[in-house]
């Protein structure tokens, strides 16, 4: 009887302990939402790997478009927020829903389109660009996803002069898909599409598409970092989250981010600004 009960109190103290250590081990992760085209292009499975290295702390990502990153983010769903969309990224930390928010790196965005080039676009600016291919018909792809990338597909258009929501027609296709099947729809339809240059680099199948435009100030994709106010959700795991912030726009930070590659190509620049902005 004796043993029985050394057995049992045995086997409660490792149920204890066990129950302990997952907790323990629950309370060093966080929530990271961020847009597809960090996690489509590989980055995230590339930087949280050493992240957690360094600190121990688990990163599980929810990969959305910016307007549902956005969305979780107000309702205290996610720690800590990676995105590209910035005046939609100024506006959260303006309503006090983020602590502030620091600018972390760049890539650009890029035209891609037929090598035929049947709008003759290639190595013109993006508002020629575009004004061109509205004036001819010629297909376009448009992610039309409430994406960072759609959010600055339709701002192109207004820089080019066109109000794409009067004016287009059978030549504007919508994919209401992520990046990587914008492509696709794309490489499919002998289409012009909008691209971030990371995306691009990691599509395989690229068929007869080629970069016809890139260069242009105005294709600036610019990537930021926010920590979810911690006062407004008291769920956000403040400290945690912080230490991922502090990280991302670290040196160590910054040249994982330089380090990662594909097929030879880095995909994003570092640009950490420390101060917030």
């Amino acid at each position: 009887m004796a043993v029985r009960r050394l057995s049992v109190a045995l086997a409660l103290l490792c149920g204890l302990a066990a129950g302990v250590a997952a907790s323990s081990a629950e309370d060093r992760a966080i929530v990271l939402a961020s847009t597809t085209a960090t996690q489509e292009s590989g980055l995230l499975d590339h930087l949280l790997p050493i992240f957690r290295e360094k600190t121990g702390i688990d990163v599980t990502v929810i990969a959305r478009r910016a307007d549902e990153v956005l969305d979780g983010a107000r309702r205290g769903e996610v720690d800590v927020v990676l995105m590209h969309a910035r005046p939609q990224e100024e506006k959260f930390v303006a309503d006090g829903f983020a602590v502030k928010r620091f600018d972390v790196m760049y890539n650009d965005y890029v035209l891609i389109g037929p090598k035929s080039d049947p709008a003759g676009v290639k190595g013109k600016d993006i508002a020629t660009a575009l004004k061109a291919i509205e004036a001819k018909g010629v297909p376009f792809v448009t992610r039309a996803d409430r994406s960072g990338t759609h959010a600055a597909e339709l701002a192109l258009w207004i820089v080019a002069g066109i109000d794409i929501a009067s004016t287009r027609g059978a030549w504007y296709r919508e994919a209401k898909q992520d990046m990587a099947s914008a492509l696709d729809a794309a490489r499919t339809a002998n289409a012009y599409v909008l691209s971030d240059r990371g995306s691009w680099i990691a599509c395989r199948e690229r068929g007869d598409l080629d970069i016809v435009v890139e260069g242009d100030k105005r294709l600036l994709n610019q990537y930021g970092v926010m920590l979810v106010n911690p006062a407004k959700f008291p769920n956000v795991k403040k400290e945690l989250a912080q230490d991922f912030v502090d990280w991302l726009i670290s040196p160590d930070g910054q040249a994982a981010i330089a380090g990662y590659k594909v097929d030879g190509q880095q995909l994003f620049f570092p640009n950490a600004d420390k101060s917030g902005g």
